[in-house]
C-alpha cells in the first residue's frame, strides 16, 4: 500500500474542503471497497478523508411520504428499517441479496453508489485496463469476460457495476443529494452513473470534491416490487444477472411498471422500452415475454457471456409472472 495523508473530517464542509485540496483524494466511510483498492494499489489517492464520524446516518421521513437515506446509513440498518421493508420491499430485498452480514454491517448507502467494478482486469495492475489507466486498452475484450457487460458497453470498457442496492434505487427513481465546493445539488439516480464511452475512468457525475450526503426515495410506488438475482453460488456472490421490478395491475391490466437490470451493464440499467410496453398491456404471459425480450433487445454479448441476455430475459419474465400472481 502506498503512503497517503489520512484526515478525519468533523463536518461536511470540512470534509469537502479537505477533499478539494491539490491532488487526488478519496472519502472513506465503511471501507469495504476502498480499503481493498488501496491495498491492491488500484486506487492511489494523495489523501483519504475519513467521513465515518459525520452525522449522515439517519433514515428520515420526507414530506409527502418519501424517505431520506443518509449516506452513512448502514446497509443492515436500511434493510431492517420497518419503513423500508413496508414501503420499499424491493430495496430491502436487494440489500439482503448482497455480500455477507458482516460486510452489510460495515457498508453504507453512499459507498454502495460508489462501488467500483469487480472486473479481474481492473484489479490486476499487470493487465491493460482503461478504467484504471486511461489509454492502456482493455484486456477483458478478448479475455475471460463471462461476468461482463452485454448492454451499454464500449470498445474501451466492458465492466459491470457490482451493486445490488443500486439496481433497486434505479427502479425506484431515487434522487442523490450532493455537497461540493460549489454548494449543494441533487441529481436523478438514473443519471448519477454514466456509461463508459471513451472515458471509462469517469463512472459518475460527481465533481471534484463532491460528497454524497443522502439519497431520497419518492413516495412508495403502487402495487408490488421485488428483487431477483442469479449468481454462481447461493450466497456472498455478485450477480451474473439481476432484476428489480415494480408492477401494479388493476382488472387484469398493467397500470404501472418499472424494470431495472443488474449485472449486465456499466451502470444499473433501466429497461424503459419494456416499461412502456408493459403499461397498458394485459398482465399475461405474452406481455411478459415481449417485455423481457425488449429489455434485452440491444444486448451485445462477448465471447464468454452469450448466455447473459437469455438468462436475464428469463429472469425478468419469471419475476413479472410472480409479481402479477400476487397483485389483486
Amino acid at each position: 500500500m502506498r503512503e497517503f495523508v489520512y484526515l478525519r473530517a468533523a463536518s461536511v464542509a470540512e470534509a469537502v474542503a479537505m477533499a478539494s485540496d491539490d491532488g487526488p483524494a478519496r472519502y472513506l466511510a465503511g471501507g469495504t471497497n476502498l480499503v481493498d483498492l488501496l491495498r491492491e494499489e488500484v486506487e492511489r489517492p494523495a489523501r483519504v478523508v475519513d467521513i465515518s464520524g459525520l452525522p449522515l446516518s439517519a433514515v428520515e421521513d420526507l414530506p409527502g411520504g418519501g424517505l431520506r437515506l443518509g449516506a452513512l446509513a448502514g446497509n443492515t440498518q436500511v434493510a431492517a428499517d420497518a419503513r423500508v421493508r413496508r414501503r420499499y420491499p424491493v430495496l430491502a430485498r436487494a440489500i439482503l441479496a448482497g455480500a455477507s452480514p458482516q460486510l452489510r454491517n460495515r457498508a453504507t448507502v453512499g459507498g454502495n453508489l460508489l462501488q467500483r467494478t469487480r472486473c479481474r482486469y481492473f484489479y490486476d495492475t499487470g493487465a491493460a485496463c482503461n478504467k484504471r489507466t486511461p489509454g492502456a486498452g482493455c484486456d477483458a475484450l478478448e479475455g475471460f469476460n463471462r461476468a461482463h457487460a452485454v448492454l451499454g458497453a464500449s470498445p474501451s470498457c466492458v465492466a459491470v457495476h457490482p451493486s445490488d442496492m443500486c439496481v433497486a434505487l434505479a427502479v425506484l427513481d431515487a434522487t442523490v443529494n450532493l455537497t461540493g465546493p460549489e454548494g449543494e445539488r441533487s441529481v436523478p439516480f438514473t443519471g448519477f452513473h454514466v456509461l463508459p464511452g471513451l472515458t471509462p475512468q469517469v463512472e459518475t457525475v460527481l465533481r471534484d470534491g463532491e460528497l454524497v450526503t443522502s439519497v431520497d426515495l419518492p413516495p412508495a410506488p403502487p402495487g408490488h416490487g421485488t428483487y431477483a438475482k442469479v449468481r454462481d453460488r447461493a450466497g456472498f456472490a455478485f450477480a451474473l444477472v439481476s432484476t428489480a421490478l415494480l408492477l401494479h395491475v388493476e382488472d387484469g391490466r398493467i397500470v404501472f411498471a418499472r424494470v431495472a437490470l443488474g449485472g449486465v451493464a456499466h451502470k444499473p440499467w433501466r429497461a424503459r422500452a419494456a416499461e412502456d410496453l408493459l403499461e397498458g398491456a394485459t398482465a399475461d404471459a405474452a406481455s411478459f415475454e415481449r417485455a423481457a425480450s425488449l429489455a434485452l433487445a440491444d444486448a451485445r454479448p462477448l465471447r464468454h457471456n452469450g448466455f447473459k441476455p437469455i438468462l436475464a430475459a428469463r429472469l425478468v419474465r419469471r419475476t413479472l409472472t410472480e409479481l402479477a400472481a400476487i397483485t389483486p
